[in-house]
């Protein structure tokens, strides 16, 4: 969807789960990326050496760990009530930059929106994905919808996969393939789509296409190329029963992620075997993202539900 807007609940989390030797949770490599401190509806992250200050609604109400760090900000995101938003720059960041994740070289822009082309979370759902496609006997065909800025298809390419990426955002999808480049992927079996999620889900399942797996970063709400309307509430559902269909006969893996605040783990998960398998009691497992400081503190961002768990 062109417009996406990502859910705003989150909320500080118990370290209880692993952690990596670094005391972080395994994801990007520290030095392409770190969450250095949140607090007071705000979050300061590092991409390769570029510091950010970006609001953070999950982080309201969180006292942050160190407030001199923030000042080593390069950049600030702020939004004002009915305004748009816009960047103050301390330092000199540049105009454009990159991170890496595993194979996949990802470039970075700041928007207007406050957004700057990945979600770093999602690292932890790449990992995942890489891992089904390892071990699959033969090349498997993904289908990546609402796919954004390409972070999940160029990790599917990667590692093997034929890409079908869908995202309603022209500007979106060019900046995918600019990453595809970087990433050495520029030929790699990927088809580019600039178009409404459903709508070509629903043509799909009139072609009678079928999918190994599926991928889908919905927002909670936004809008299509040709002005169509998404609401996660009214119409996710639909959605995963077109991706059950698109995937009836031979399915490999599933992953839906959700960034909505009414949505938890135990929803997301019942929702996803229902539509798919038309149960509840199938193999998917849904859990909580998060983002974690080097000394535990965790930020809560989103939830992702698999199958196979």
């Amino acid at each position: 969807m062109a417009g996406r807007r990502r859910g705003l609940g989150a909320q500080l989390l118990p370290t209880s789960s692993p952690r990596c030797a670094t005391g972080c949770l395994a994801m990007f490599p520290t030095e392409q990326y770190e969450l250095l401190d949140f607090g007071h509806g705000r979050k300061l992250e590092r991409f390769a050496d570029v510091l950010l200050d970006r609001p953070a609604p999950a982080a309201t109400g969180i006292a942050t760990g160190g407030p001199a760090l923030w000042n080593r900000a390069d950049a600030r995101f702020s939004r004002s009530a009915g305004a748009d938003g816009r960047w103050t720059d301390r330092g000199h960041p540049p105009p454009r930059w990159t991170v890496r994740h595993g194979a996949v070289v990802l470039e970075l822009n700041r928007t207007g929106s406050g957004a700057i082309g990945v979600y770093p979370e999602q690292a932890e759902n790449w990992d995942w994905i890489e891992r089904q496609l390892r071990g699959a006997q033969h090349r498997l065909k993904v289908l990546n919808l609402f796919a954004y800025t390409g972070g999940s298809t160029l990790t599917a390419a990667a590692a093997g996969a034929e890409v079908v990426h869908v995202d309603a955002s022209r500007s979106a999808v060019a900046w995918a393939r600019r990453s595809a480049a970087l990433s050495g992927l520029a030929t790699a079996p990927i088809r580019w789509i600039v178009e409404d999620s459903r709508t070509f889900a629903e043509r799909e399942i009139r072609r009678g296409n079928q999918y190994d797996a599926i991928i889908l970063d919905p927002p909670s709400y936004g809008h299509g190329p040709q002005t169509e309307a998404w609401k996660i509430d009214q119409h996710l559902y639909g959605l995963l029963r077109a991706c059950g269909q698109l995937t009836s006969s031979r399915r490999a893996f599933i992953l839906l992620t959700c960034h909505s605040p009414d949505i938890g783990p135990t929803d997301l998960a019942a929702m996803l075997a229902d539509t798919i398998f038309g149960h509840s009691h199938a193999d998917v497992r849904a859990k909580r993202l998060v983002l974690q400081t080097r000394d535990g503190r965790r930020l809560d961002s989103g939830v992702a539900a698999r199958w196979p768990s």
